[in-house]
């Protein structure tokens, strides 16, 4: 009988050791990870309730406890030092886990759309060119596959692989172009995550209670209609794709997308902002929020491209914002998707320099249109961010357009005074209004000294005709 007792017992016991469960990670935590530097860092997963989980990290040998919440749920912080690496952490529990091969750098989210997810298998001559020497241990990406769910999600189908030619292939060009120029200037690792899907528009990224409980985007929202190859759904990719790795700190964001939202250029900029306010709240910091203005390309419907380019530009009034122009790095105005990444990546990694790392000694923001003056017969335009002077490339000013109170534009002349703009037309006695490169297409050629495009502009507040 004892012998029948004690077997039970053994029984009993073995089983409930056999059932204790493991400690468990999200995708984003694993070896060969970038992790924020001089940070406080969150990991996290899932246990056994009330396990008590210890970590230890090899940079300092400290060691952090966290007990299992009821949910099966478990949160911790650590805290980094300088950039560096590589290290190991090492989870214990019921069972142990030991991470290896981490750096600590600069990480940074990579989203948008096609001209954000474009790599190396589309066949872009910038990336070939580099390929051969492309090997780079310090940088990390960090490729999410696409996917959608109707609430957010705790898990993503993605690893942390260092940069190599095959790595290329199928991460962001812009994202890797971006991340090369940190890395050469910081000297520090830096870590890239990819969340992008072409022909996506940005209501998909931005969470479905965002657009849901806004009349206006709502209604914008209803005219995004599914093609067939991506997504349509306020909020899906978000869930699915983002909102697994909010927990992970990083320093920024980097954002190419608008062309699917042409269409709503007039709600764009509140849908835009919004959305940089959920992505800000979610990860619980007023993160850096690079973006890209969009090429000219011949939009099937007439100024809904430079409408919407006039909406991301007044998005940058959004704090701790930036832009990027781009109407000098296509010369194929039918094709959406030009193939110079290089220079957006390095345009994009300079506003990070400029702006997140506070280097100084160079220019990276694009002249904008600041004010007009009228006089007599001629426009005097003056720009925001003009260190020296304007530069017209070729023999005179092209896509500059005049108006009077008729509002029947005529092309204008120009000259360059300096950093501003002198402009007029002889058949406009009484000009009221000037506009530069304002189409869908319109490919300006007046820059400042050191290179950057002029981002299109107009001075008048009237109906832009898009039929």
């Amino acid at each position: 009988m004892k012998m029948k007792i004690s077997l039970l017992l053994w029984c009993l016991t073995g089983c409930a050791l056999s059932c204790r469960a493991n400690i468990r990670l999200p995708e984003v935590l694993s070896s060969n990870m970038v992790l924020q530097q001089q940070s406080p860092v969150k990991l996290w997963g899932w246990a056994d309730p009330g396990e008590r989980i210890s970590i230890t990290t090899s940079w300092d040998q400290q060691v952090y406890t966290v007990t299992t919440a009821g949910d099966a749920a478990w949160v911790a912080t650590i805290t980094t030092p300088a950039a560096g690496g590589p290290f190991t952490i090492t989870l214990k529990g019921n069972n142990t886990i030991t991470l290896q091969n981490i750096l600590l750098g600069e990480v940074w989210v990579c989203s948008g759309q096609s001209n954000m997810e474009m790599c190396g298998n589309w066949g872009l001559k910038d990336i070939k060119a580099i390929q051969p020497a492309a090997g780079n241990n310090n940088i990390r990406f960090f490729k999410i596959a696409k996917a959608t769910a109707a609430h957010p999600q705790d898990h993503l189908t993605a690893q942390w692989v260092a940069c190599d030619s095959a790595a290329l292939n199928t991460f962001s060009a812009v994202g890797y172009f971006f991340g090369r120029k940190l890395n050469e200037q910081l000297k520090v690792p830096i870590g890239l995550i990819d969340a992008s899907w072409g022909g996506t528009a940005a209501e998909v990224w931005t969470p479905d209670s965002i657009v849901g409980n806004n009349p206006v985007l709502k209604e914008a929202a209803a005219h995004i209609l599914p093609n067939g190859m991506c997504p349509h759904l306020p909020g899906v990719a978000w869930n699915a794709m983002l909102a697994p790795v909010t927990r992970y700190a990083i320093a920024g964001v980097i954002w190419y997308q608008g062309e699917n939202n042409t269409g709503t250029a007039a709600t764009y900029r509140l849908l835009f902002t919004s959305m940089i306010d959920a992505w800000r709240n979610a990860w619980q910091q007023l993160l850096p929020f690079y973006f890209v203005q969009i090429a000219p390309f011949n939009y099937r419907e007439k100024n809904t491209g430079a409408l919407l380019r006039e909406a991301q530009q007044q998005s940058m009034q959004h704090p701790n914002t930036g832009m990027v122009v781009t109407t000098d790095i296509t010369g194929n105005v039918y094709d959406v998707h030009p193939a110079n990444k290089h220079d957006v990546g390095y345009r994009l990694a300079d506003w990070a320099l400029g702006e997140t790392y506070r280097r100084r000694g160079f220019i990276y923001k694009n002249p904008l249109f600041k004010e007009m003056m009228i006089k007599k017969d001629k426009v005097i335009i003056s720009f925001e961010n003009v260190q020296e002077e304007l530069s017209i490339r070729g023999d005179s000013l092209t896509e500059l357009f005049i108006a009077g109170n008729d509002r029947q534009f005529h092309p204008a002349r120009a000259i360059v005074k300096k950093n501003t703009l002198m402009v007029w037309n002889n058949k406009v006695k009484q000009p009221v209004a000037v506009r530069y490169a304002f189409s869908n297409t319109a490919i300006g050629n007046l820059f400042s000294k050191n290179g950057l495009p002029v981002a299109p502009f107009r001075t008048d507040h009237w109906e832009v005709p898009t039929k």
